[in-house]
């Protein structure tokens, strides 16, 4: 399983923020948005950090990937 941020970039981009702004105002590292940029994981406390300051919720932020591999449940 992976989880995607690309919502969250896209929303930056809608809302005309820039990512050292975002850091600012969540108090989030640039290394931590690097990793988001990445696909990596990251802790719930730092993503709810990024959506007090963007007002939003993890839905808008993040997608669920489930793995092409695992088995279907039927």
């Amino acid at each position: 399983m992976a989880t995607s941020y690309n919502k969250l970039f896209k929303l930056l981009i809608d809302k005309k923020i820039k990512k050292g702004e975002l850091c600012l105002a969540s108090g989030v590292s640039k290394t931590t948005l690097a990793k988001l940029a990445a696909g990596q994981n990251v802790s719930v406390n730092i993503l709810e950090k990024i959506c007090a300051a963007l007002n939003c919720n993890f839905d808008d932020i993040m997608d669920y990937l489930p793995d092409s591999n695992a088995p279907s449940e039927e």
